[in-house]
């Protein structure tokens, strides 16, 4: 009995095991009631364009089991996957069974139309979905319900699978690449004897023997090692547009075609070596390409990978494992030597070193001993710790960062996106000259030679390597970044950066250790110590906490204050007892009446009623490196500009301290925010770096916001690069990555242009053949990544 496909998912069956749907003008035929199910469920939406898109793939039947739907609600899935934000949920998804971009498009076609979904991308890449819904519309497992309606199925991301997945890549391109090259070095045998015969001689019987030998080896290496651009140059031209591997299959399958007919007509001269040769060597530049992508898996690795999936957790004097999601806030775990932290914590008992170079990017060990904090991806050293738990497993540092470079590299800069679309005009350009050049050497000359020319025009012209020029280079640019504690959240930071022409410092914090010491203390009149520590202890500003720290060697007590109010920039006030407290700045105390004078250092006065009790002077040292750091930026022709808050004595010593010769003092945060959209209205690209809530203005209004590691969580989340340490050595080398990075892909751009309108017009005119013209291109390959990893070579 003859087979008929099924018409949603194109699988052959017998005709008897159909179900036959008459419920339309066109009788059709479906392989199960969920297929049935999804084609009305297209029809209906307006959506049979997708069978055109699908084009002959077929497609796995719906899968109908929905017994684990409620998982994907639970508490502990939520906690682990489930990300909230401003009233909405987002998830990674992965969905399987998608074979190409029709598979994307009825995903997205249908998710979108979905009430309560605001948000869908898929990328046919890895077949990652993110979803944005509101939870109160719709739930997570309607959806997982709805894909798996369609005939896909989805699961958790989880970036450890990533690593797999480039595994996996990496050893079928291994496979193919090492089939080519072996071919290659068996057809150049037969070549060599084919060239000798041709200039010396040698039997018919002989040459057709050594040409079927050739067409063996060529077959498979086209159809086995080519398949990648075939598959390619098919997918192109069904979204519509010409790609490299169009040009690669055309000139090598143009060439094969050629010495099949050459080989059975005995006309002519086969080239079923260019055939094998084109397509081993420019299948080598893929390979490099796949390569650089692992590169980027393993930096992603060295930071978040490779972590231990349970830690030993101490409840009531017992110890047991336990798996890292279960951990909660306040759970004390115990660390032994060599051991990877999972979870961000303090230590409560136990001293040792501890390696943050994958954090942080320094190499030398720090201490920690009792109080300190304990980051996540650092690597205990040398001792036995017990730590209390900070944070959980899903917002530790090293899940951050894990996050943060993962949505950087699925993002990409202007000048990529300029590369991509002239590399899509520039293949269908190659195929419109090739085409002229064959018609105009067949009129002068003959077919053979023709052909030969124009596929030499073909092969030679390399959009690949203008492709590759800004995604291999900012991958390497993440790659050194991230694993010397700078992270940009995008690749487009890495060139935004690199234009940039002045750096705004905050001061405290960010220049400075943002730990101010009480170097000297002047008492007015007597007043009970306790209030004035109270105060100090109401307010988180490092002045305050200076001198809360000061205060803490005597034995004091925290008294309750009344009317608590923090003013901006200024101090601190509060009542006790109906007396009115005031501890701040100059500014502050001649608002509420009072004379006082800035004399140097930073000064915070305190007064009880009308009467000024004390007044403490203290000084925030700079931080070790920011001379050297600060040096190094102004070497590469930055204009650096401090901005404080401070008195002008004080920041005209920090400043001094430092080597910068422009400063401003004593501005609020507004006046930090106008005074970088000034510099920005006067055509400048900002750069400002800060630390706290008081920077945050200033950074949203610069061209890129830099925050340091120990800064706050909201100057973090608008920062577009983090420092992981706190220090300045960071900032030079996030400068020094960004331009080495823009120069690298500027420098990548230049040489493929060169390359290719040099190399063009000589195949145009018939110096280049076939084999030359594949080797030169997957030079250009080469040459454009070898470029890219000159990005890591330290200067």
């Amino acid at each position: 009995m003859p087979k008929i496909k099924c018409d949603h998912c194109g699988l052959s069956y017998e005709e008897n095991n159909l179900i036959k749907d008459c419920s339309i003008e066109e009788v059709k035929y479906f392989c199960c009631k969920g297929c049935q199910g999804i084609f009305h469920l297209l029809k209906d939406e307006g959506l049979e364009n997708f069978y055109d898109k699908k084009g002959a793939i077929s497609l796995k039947p719906p899968k109908t089991a929905n017994d684990d739907l409620q998982r994907f609600d639970m508490q502990g899935f939520r906690e682990k996957y489930i990300r909230e934000k401003e009233g909405f949920y987002e998830v990674s998804l992965i969905i399987s069974d998608i074979h190409c971009v029709a598979c994307v498009w009825l995903n997205e076609k249908i998710l979108h139309k979905t009430e309560g979904i605001i948000e869908v991308n898929i990328s046919q890449l890895n077949n990652k979905a993110k979803i944005v819904w509101d939870p109160e519309v719709i739930s997570l497992s309607k959806i997982i319900e709805i894909i798996r309606s369609i005939g896909y199925n989805a699961y958790p991301y989880d970036s450890r699978l990533q690593e797999s997945h480039a595994n996996a890549a990496r050893r079928e391109y291994y496979s193919r690449l090492a089939f080519g090259i072996f071919a290659v070095m068996n057809i150049m045998w037969i070549a060599i004897a084919q060239y000798y015969g041709y200039f010396f001689g040698i039997d018919q019987n002989v040459k057709n023997v050594l040409t079927f030998a050739e067409f063996l080896i060529a077959t498979p290496t086209l159809f086995f090692t080519g398949s990648t651009f075939f598959k390619g140059a098919y997918y192109g031209l069904k979204n519509g547009f010409a790609t490299m591997d169009l040009l690669i299959a055309c000139g090598s399958s143009f060439a094969y075609i050629y010495s099949v007919y050459v080989m059975l007509s005995g006309i002519g001269e086969p080239y079923f070596d260019s055939v094998t040769m084109i397509i081993t060597f420019v299948f080598a530049g893929k390979f490099l390409e796949v390569l650089m992508r692992k590169k980027a898996v393993d930096t992603l690795d060295a930071i978040s990978g490779v972590l231990p999936s349970e830690v030993l957790i101490i409840k009531e004097d017992k110890k047991e494992y336990v798996n890292i999601d279960s951990v909660k806030i306040g759970d004390l775990i115990e660390l032994k030597p060599s051991e990877k932290v999972v979870i961000d914590g303090v230590c409560e008992s136990g001293e040792g070193s501890f390696d943050e170079s994958s954090i942080s990017g320094e190499s030398i060990p720090v201490l920690k001993t009792k109080g300190d904090k304990i980051t996540s991806g650092t690597i205990c050293l040398d001792c036995v710790m017990t730590y209390k738990a900070s944070l959980t497993a899903k917002d530790s540092t090293v899940s951050k960062i894990a996050v943060l470079l993962e949505n950087a590299l699925s993002k990409k800069p202007r000048i990529e996106q300029l590369a991509n679309q002239i590399s899509k005009k520039f293949s269908s350009t190659i195929l419109f000259i090739a085409l002229i050049t064959l018609l105009c050497w067949w009129y002068n000359t003959n077919f053979n030679q023709a052909l030969i020319v124009a596929i030499s025009v073909i092969v030679i012209a390399c959009p690949c390597a203008l492709g590759l020029a800004t995604p291999v280079s900012t991958l390497v640019g993440l790659g050194v970044g991230a694993k010397k504690g700078v992270l940009f959240k995008e690749t487009v930071f890495l060139e935004a950066m690199a234009k940039c022409n002045v750096l705004a410092l905050d001061k405290t914090g960010t220049i400075t250790m943002g730990k101010p010491e009480v170097i000297n203390v002047e008492n007015y009149e007597k007043y009970d110590t306790s209030l004035l520590f109270s105060l100090v202890k109401s307010s988180f500003h490092p002045v305050s906490v200076g001198i809360a720290k000061y205060l803490q060697k005597e034995s004091l007590r925290e008294i309750n204050l009344e009317n608590i109010k923090t003013v901006e920039a200024k101090g601190v006030t509060a009542t006790y007892k109906n007396m009115r407290l005031i501890g701040g700045n100059a500014k502050l105390m001649n608002d509420f009446g009072f004379t006082c004078k800035d004399e140097g250092g930073t000064n915070f006065w305190f007064a009880i009623e009308d009467k000024i009790a004390a007044r403490f002077i203290l000084e925030d040292a700079p931080r070790k490196d920011a001379k050297e750091a600060i040096e190094k930026i102004k070497n590469m022709g930055i204009d650096v500009i401090m901005l404080t808050g401070d008195n002008g004595k004080a920041a005209d010593k920090t400043a001094k301290a430092v080597g910068i010769d422009k400063f401003h003092h004593s501005l609020l945060p507004q006046d930090k925010a106008d005074f970088v959209e000034n510099l920005r209205k006067e055509g400048k690209k900002v750069v400002m770096a800060g630390d706290g809530i008081n920077d945050t203005i200033a950074l949203a209004k610069s061209d890129i916001a830099i925050s340091l590691g120990s800064g706050t969580d909201i100057a973090v989340n608008v920062s577009d690069v983090v420092l992981m340490s706190d220090s300045l050595k960071a900032l030079s080398t996030a400068f020094e990555v960004s331009k080495r990075t823009y120069k690298g892909v500027k420098q990548n751009i230049a040489f493929s242009i060169i390359y290719n309108a040099t190399t063009i017009p000589l195949a145009v005119s018939g110096f280049v053949m076939p084999l030359i013209a594949a080797i030169s291109m997957s030079l250009s390959s080469l040459i454009v990544v070898a470029n890219a990893l000159r990005i890591k070579i330290r200067r």
